[in-house]
């Protein structure tokens, strides 16, 4: 077991050695998923509750209300 794994390590290690291209590609993957998560989030999914209530409790309190009130 331990041998395959080690097997399928090498295999993935070796390839992502010699990529030429793929390396940008993966940048580009990467600079997209920060913006996706990190960009986005900040200008589009403010904190609401953070926003409209004080304490924990009062959030904590919303929540219910909301959920068991449909």
């Amino acid at each position: 077991m331990i041998r395959v794994l080690k097997n399928i390590y090498r295999f993935y290690a070796d390839g992502f050695r010699s990529m030429t291209i793929g390396r940008k590609l993966w940048l580009i993957i990467g600079i997209k998923l920060f913006v996706f998560f990190v960009i986005l989030k900040l200008f589009f999914f403010p904190d609401i509750l953070s926003r409209d209530f004080d304490t924990d409790e009062e959030r904590a309190q919303h929540v219910r209300t909301t959920l068991t009130n449909r």
